[in-house]
């Protein structure tokens, strides 16, 4: 899909932060994982983008798409 900049997740020494893929800056910053989460999955809902969840490692935990999603999950019933 050409132009699709997710939205992450991200772990930062003073909190956590939302980053569009490929960006160069955060879009924001907040105190709480939980914070951060709500604020990325608006914006990967008004975008119609993905959602990428990062651990405290950097690691990518979790994935949801408010888009278009050409393989939705098997795992879950909606």
């Amino acid at each position: 899909m050409a132009g699709k900049r997710d939205i992450h997740v991200v772990p930062r020494e003073d909190g956590w932060a939302v980053r569009r893929e490929g960006a160069s800056r955060d879009s924001s910053h907040h105190d709480t994982k939980l914070d951060a989460m709500d604020a990325g999955r608006a914006t990967a809902r008004r975008e119609r983008v993905e959602l990428v969840e990062h651990g405290k490692d950097g690691r990518i935990q979790d994935s949801d798409s408010y888009g278009r999603d050409p393989y939705p999950p098997k795992d879950r019933k909606h």
